[in-house]
């Protein structure tokens, strides 16, 4: 699996404005192959900031997303807000597990098997 989180900055008078545009091209990336999670939100704290989260099954997943319309719209779609500050980044993720066992208590160690 491949994570990819991270934020971007706008002008906080048009955030509210992007990711009103912004939404209808998130529907439309989920229903991508391999599109396990997509959501651009706004940081109730920060103003101006969005955070990204996606979750892609594979690299092959992303790279048919990079070449899909969807993307160079989303692309473009930031350009016109004129970013002030933009940080994204990937991750592959190995392994994945709930955060609470099966007792309801919240673990940061690892406890199930691969």
């Amino acid at each position: 699996m491949i994570v990819i989180a991270g934020t971007i900055d706008l002008d906080p008078d048009q955030r509210e404005a992007a990711l009103a545009e912004a939404c209808d091209l998130m529907g439309e990336t989920r229903t991508q192959n391999g599109c396990r999670h997509y959501v651009w939100a706004a940081d109730g704290f920060v103003p101006g900031r969005i955070y990204v989260f996606e979750e892609w099954s594979d690299s092959d997943a992303l790279a048919s997303h990079f070449a899909n319309r969807y993307y160079k719209e989303m692309l473009a779609l930031v350009g016109r807000y004129g970013p002030r500050r933009v940080e994204v980044k990937k991750y592959r993720v190995d392994h994945s597990e709930p955060v609470y066992d099966d007792k309801g208590v919240p673990r940061a160690d690892f406890f199930t098997a691969d």
